[in-house]
């Protein structure tokens, strides 16, 4: 008889959801899937009010990235203003989104997949957990939280707080960078430099333990999508779309964000709150993509920084020039702190960056803008429609995590078909579903990572719905 698994909650994710597996009779995977359980509803509550607080309002969206949020709502309000924004504010706003990456992936490999990584899948899940990372690898848990705290630094050095900054606005940003402020930036680099390449190091000599992950966590052909420059370098902020297959041939190029009703298409699952994204021309099916760390080092052609560019080398060298395996999004998350770490480094010298014109002054001459950047998870779409007044009359977020989702949902079957033999099912194993999602690093909520030991409850239904076997970790 057919019986049923339920992971509710996945643990070490932002935010709330369940992973369902179905088995047949014959105790066989038949599917998998990855149901995002709460609602928000962000989209319709902004409908009304004036799109100049919605820089500050959507900021509130996340406790991780509110940087994300903050600058692709700035960009919308640009786009409704139909201004050009100074160049010291622009670079600024780059400066915020790469300590916005730092700060992101350092959270992410090390504390939420660094227990995973560093301790092992099957390891006893009383000590699978940030706690018992600092307690067998001190020195690797310090140095992520100074890594991270980096990129937070960078992010109060602007905006006056670590988390939440109203700083960026439609038109540019309220305040600049000071002298202090920049040598306080400049004081952490090198330290932050050795991190990203000593974790980079580490990864590369575990990553043999790793073969059966490797290939069955989200390995499977797909388009993928992420900005890139002019020169088809790696692009944060302010680039054009790129979307390539697995094969490395591009899809599409030169693609206007602002254009993306166009080419991006929106379903729904019924068993979720996660919309699916897709790229439109090739339906839902054909259309499915992911973006993100793997997907911007599987479109660029460089970095365009020396240390990342000679580990993208190896990258490629090891991976293949376009990587399908989503267990790779660590490593790829990595290189993308190298790359961040060696921008702001660059950036830092730049002789516009401590201008004092930061704010271009207009009023509504559009009434629709849409701007986008490339949060740590992947391209952040914000549309806006307005009157003559200004104020919304139609909110549209096109969130990194749901353009993943078709993705995970993928990668929570092939993981389930890789590693499940039938009932009971090891805790490892379990483990192995949920470190799958965290692979691809999901903000389910926008509100807050979930740390540590969460408690996890299992049931095994046959056909007729009744419980055969259940298994609890409190």
């Amino acid at each position: 008889m057919g019986q049923r698994i339920v992971i509710d909650p996945v643990t070490r994710i932002e935010g709330h959801a369940k992973i369902t597996v179905q088995l047949d009779d014959e105790g066989r995977v038949s599917d998998a899937r990855f149901h995002v359980t709460e609602f928000r509803g962000f989209e319709k509550f902004c409908e009304g009010r004036p799109f100049w607080e919605m820089p500050g309002l959507t900021a509130r969206i996340c406790g991780i990235c509110p940087v994300s949020h903050l600058l692709a709502s700035s960009k919308a309000g640009d786009a409704i203003l139909a201004v050009a924004i100074p160049p010291a504010a622009e670079k600024l706003r780059r400066l915020m989104n790469l300590g916005q990456i730092v700060q992101s992936h350092a959270l992410s490999v090390f504390h939420l997949s660094g227990p995973d990584l560093l301790l092992g899948m099957d390891s006893d899940p009383a000590r699978r957990n940030l706690f018992g990372l600092i307690a067998e690898h001190p020195e690797v848990a310090r140095a992520g939280i100074r890594l991270r705290q980096f990129g937070q630094e960078i992010i109060e050095t602007l905006g006056g707080r670590k988390i939440h900054p109203a700083w960026s606005v439609p038109g540019g940003v309220r305040t600049p960078l000071t002298q202090i402020g920049r040598d306080a930036i400049r004081a952490r680099v090198p330290e932050s430099k050795q991190t990203a390449l000593m974790a980079l190091g580490l990864f590369k000599n575990l990553l043999d333990n790793f073969r059966d992950e490797v290939e069955s966590f989200g390995n499977f052909p797909s388009l993928f999508m992420g900005m890139v420059g002019p020169d088809g370098a790696w692009e944060h902020h302010d680039g054009r779309l790129r979307l390539t297959d697995s094969a490395g041939g591009i899809v599409a190029d030169g693609l206007d964000p602002a254009d993306s009703p166009d080419f991006l298409g929106e379903t729904i699952e019924p068993d979720s709150y996660l919309k699916s994204p897709y790229y439109r021309p090739r339906g839902p099916v054909e259309g499915m993509y992911r973006v993100g760390p793997l997907a911007r080092l599987n479109v660029c052609s460089r970095t365009g920084t020396p240390l990342a560019d000679a580990e993208l080398e190896e990258y490629r060298q090891r991976g293949g020039r376009t990587v399908t395996a989503s267990f790779w999004y660590h490593y790829a998350r990595l290189i993308e702190i190298l790359t961040a770490v060696e921008h702001v480094e660059t950036l830092l010298d730049d002789p516009h960056l401590l201008a004092d014109q930061i704010l271009a002054h207009a009023g509504v001459n559009r009434r629709e803008g849409i701007g986008a950047s490339e949060a740590p998870r992947g391209t952040l779409f914000h549309h806006y429609r307005v009157d003559d007044n200004g104020l919304l009359t139609r909110v549209n977020l096109i969130i990194a995590t749901g353009q993943n989702n078709l993705a995970m949902n993928k990668a929570m079957a092939q993981i389930a078909r890789h590693f499940i033999k039938g009932v009971p099912v090891p805790e490892g194993i379990l483990n192995r579903l949920e470190a799958g999602i965290r692979a691809f690093d999901p903000c389910l909520s926008c509100s807050t990572h979930a740390v540590g030991q969460m408690p996890l409850h299992v049931q095994f239904l046959d056909s007729s719905g009744s419980v055969v076997d259940e298994v609890r970790r409190n």
